[in-house]
């Protein structure tokens, strides 16, 4: 184990400290002995993966769990959260992965929530929410107007409004879960803007992500959590990618996920001039039996709407689509089940899964005429048929009955993946795959993916992450505001060529 040698720092030197911080859930050992610390005005890195007890931990900071063993100091002084509003008020705020925010409510709105503004007579005082506001959005360096309706922002102007209201309610303390998952280039850039500002103006960060090269972009210090145990920590500086790769999983990336050469088949799936509105204009392409698929563009450039409109989301408004050499009318994703099409989203917990029902439930929901007939389901079928998929994609679950909602990302895109399998699809459409999932699950997701089409299957996928795609693809296909601009062979190809590719 690697750790800092913090005996010659005065305890002092710390805003934050966390010691000794052990949880425990019916079964499970979520934290065991634990201890971090932030200094005032610096950014801590937070690794590890799903299951790990980076989300413990924090929600113990915030309030949310309650502190069964150990301490925490803010400031030198001891305390202890019954509440979220407890920790708020101590100068703690979470912004996590799902947003926060009230869409309905206007920009104002939002930053003052907790907070109404009112005169001396009780009435709404707007004028000065929105004074307040403006200054707020101005030292973060954004342009959002106070008056503009939340649901009209991007994801990355929402999360700006969140950090404003956490600024509003005098935060010493912020901490951010997965802040970049969901946003285009232009506001991951523009965020870490936001963040080295608040670091100047001395807040003190907590940076949760499970990607990896952030960490060398934004934090002074990283924090590397195992299997409930802290197991590592190192000044960011002195660290590289390969050993908190080590340190996440326990060995080498290359030693989980090694790239097979698979033998590649006939032609199985073929768009030939494919259009869709404005959106996508006069698309063509052909997938052959074991190959995988990337389509890489920045945002706007239709890779998203593009894998809508072959499932059957959105209905092509010209072009023809073939598998295996027959035409193939999908106007529903109906149609594209019984075509072998299986669809992975982008929101998996939107789209993908049914969050409040079992994993068994979600496994065989694509297949349900296979395990009963009319009404009645067969539940000795459905038991055998989920376990078989839960067995075969090593899904961490502690019974077929586990509600979906309480795995973690990983194991809910396995579920995902299990549920087409269960369906028997041929041709499988991943939107970011492992979006959100920590770096062993990633590894999982990319052998499934290889398995897949070792089984003559063909996988397209989009993906916002070049490393990811030259890792995994045979072939990249580039798209801009709608067109394919290039394609190239994965192995021939770099970052730097893909990248030039889709931005002139």
């Amino acid at each position: 184990m690697v750790f800092l040698d913090n005996q010659k720092i005065k305890t002092n030197e710390y805003l934050l400290e966390m010691k000794n911080i052990t949880k425990n859930f019916p079964g499970v050992c979520a934290l065991s002995n634990v201890s971090i610390n932030l200094k005032r005005g610096e950014i801590l890195g937070l690794l590890g993966e799903n299951g790990a007890g980076k989300s413990t931990l924090i929600k113990i900071l915030s309030g949310d769990y309650f502190l069964e063993e150990g301490e925490i100091y803010i400031e030198g002084e001891k305390k202890v959260f019954l509440s979220p509003a407890e920790s708020i008020l101590a100068g703690v705020r979470v912004i996590y992965q799902e947003l926060n925010t009230y869409d309905s409510l206007t920009v104002a709105e939002n930053i003052f929530a907790d907070n109404i503004v009112r005169n001396k007579a009780g009435i709404v005082n707007w004028k000065v929410m929105f004074q307040k506001s403006r200054e707020i959005l101005n030292n973060l360096g954004s342009n959002i107007n106070p008056n503009e309706y939340v649901e009209n922002l991007s994801v990355g102007g929402k999360q700006i409004v969140e950090i404003a209201r956490a600024i509003r309610q005098k935060a010493k303390i912020l901490v951010m879960d997965e802040p970049t998952s969901a946003l285009s280039e232009k506001d991951v850039e523009h965020l870490y803007e936001v963040i080295r500002k608040l670091k100047n103006d001395g807040v003190s960060i907590i940076y949760i992500t499970h990607r990896i090269e952030e960490i060398f972009i934004i934090t002074d210090r990283v924090v590397v959590l195992r299997d409930s145990k802290k197991v590592g920590e190192k000044f960011t500086k002195d660290t590289n990618k390969a050993e908190l790769v080590k340190m996440i999983v326990g060995r080498d990336f290359s030693e989980q996920y090694k790239r097979t050469d698979i033998q590649k088949g006939n032609i199985i799936f073929e768009v030939k001039n494919l259009n869709y509105l404005d959106k996508i204009k006069d698309v063509s392409f052909t997938v052959k039996k074991g190959e995988i698929v990337s389509f890489f563009g920045l945002l706007g450039s239709g890779t998203h709407t593009l894998f809508s409109v072959l499932f059957g989301d959105k209905k092509k408004t010209s072009g023809e689509i073939f598998i295996e050499g027959k035409k193939a009318e999908i106007t529903h994703p109906f149609i594209a089940k019984l075509n072998m099409l299986g669809y992975i989203p982008y929101d998996r917990k939107e789209e993908g899964v049914a969050l409040s029902l079992n994993v068994k439930q979600n496994i065989t929901s694509t297949n349900l005429e296979e395990i009963g007939k009319g009404f009645i389901l067969d539940r000795d079928i459905e038991n055998i048929k989920a376990s078989e998929w839960v067995k075969k994609l090593s899904i961490k679950t502690q019974s077929l009955e586990t509600i979906v909602n309480n795995l973690s990302g990983g194991n809910q895109q396995k579920i995902v993946v299990a549920k087409w399998l269960e369906r028997n699809s041929k041709i499988f459409l991943m939107s970011e795959p492992t979006r959100g999932i920590d770096i062993g699950s990633k590894a999982e997701i990319y052998n499934i993916a290889e398995n897949l089409c070792m089984q003559g299957a063909a996988v397209l996928m989009v993906s916002s992450e070049l490393p990811e795609i030259l890792s995994v693809s045979d072939r990249v296909i580039v798209m801009k505001d709608g067109r394919i601009v290039g394609e190239f062979i994965t192995k021939q190809t770099t970052q730097e060529e893909i990248m030039h590719c889709a931005s002139t």
